[in-house]
């Protein structure tokens, strides 16, 4: 659990980073956007980087990935509609559901533990 919710918080560093911007950085320069998105994204490593050490074993490398990827849309979704604005159209929801497919197979199946 505690690796989900170090994912998470990473991810919620990360978007800002690389989103949030995107609302109220447009009069900035380029380069003070790429340093303060720079400047968030460390967060997001220093979250992101133990969760993946503490989950690795538990889950394996390709579980951690999709845990992660999952937990950046849950993420973004939030961030687009309440941060950003955006409506929530229904292509996205049947991509959604078509990536919780995705999640199904690469966790229903019991797979090999990693290489020796």
């Amino acid at each position: 659990m505690s690796t989900i919710l170090l994912l998470a918080l990473s991810n919620v560093f990360m978007t800002f980073a690389w989103y949030g911007h995107l609302k109220y950085g447009h009069d900035w320069p380029l380069w003070k956007a790429i340093s303060v998105s720079w400047a968030i994204a460390l967060l997001e490593y220093c979250l992101a980087v133990p969760a993946n050490r503490l989950g690795y074993g538990q889950f394996s490398g390709f579980q951690l990935k999709m845990i992660q990827e999952i937990v950046t849309l849950v993420v973004f979704v939030a961030f687009a509609i309440t941060f950003l604005k955006e409506k929530l159209a229904w292509n996205y929801l049947v991509a959604f559901v078509f990536l919780g497919v995705a999640a199904f197979f690469a966790f229903a199946f019991k797979t090999p533990g990693p290489a020796v």
